[in-house]
């Protein structure tokens, strides 16, 4: 299946993610800051990234732009996973260059189950492409 980069501040929300990533068949490494996943994307070329908005020092969106503006990770889809739930945010997202917006539960107990449909769907939709 698919290699795919993790990009979240919170242990928890990349434990979570890992593991619905891992539960379909798909190999997961990841980066706690946007400016380690810039570090990572161009040397291991992930099928895809994941990325959360809220951290620190780089943003999700910062990042996001920063990987659509580098030649060796132009093309690599974004999916921006975030807390962030107003359309202001899902557009400006966008305009970034990330492919789909997922809003995910503020409350790390219910992110895996919230998160697991949509996300497996966005997925496979973007890599179907």
């Amino acid at each position: 299946m698919a290699l795919i980069l993790v990009v979240d501040d919170s242990a928890a929300a990349r434990k979570a993610i890992t593991s619905i990533l891992e539960s379909a068949n798909h190999r997961v490494i990841s980066a706690s800051s946007g400016q380690e996943a810039l570090d990572i994307a161009p040397k291991m070329h992930p099928d895809l990234i994941i990325m959360d908005v809220l951290m620190e020092s780089m943003n999700g969106f910062e990042a996001t732009r920063s990987l659509s503006s580098i030649e060796e990770t132009a093309n690599i889809p974004v999916i921006i996973v975030s807390a962030r739930a107003s359309e202001s945010d899902k557009k400006w997202g966008m305009r970034q260059g990330a492919r789909d917006y997922i809003v995910k539960s503020p409350d790390e107990r219910d992110l895996k189950r919230d998160l697991k449909k949509d996300l497996l769907m966005s997925i496979q939709k973007i890599l179907e492409e």
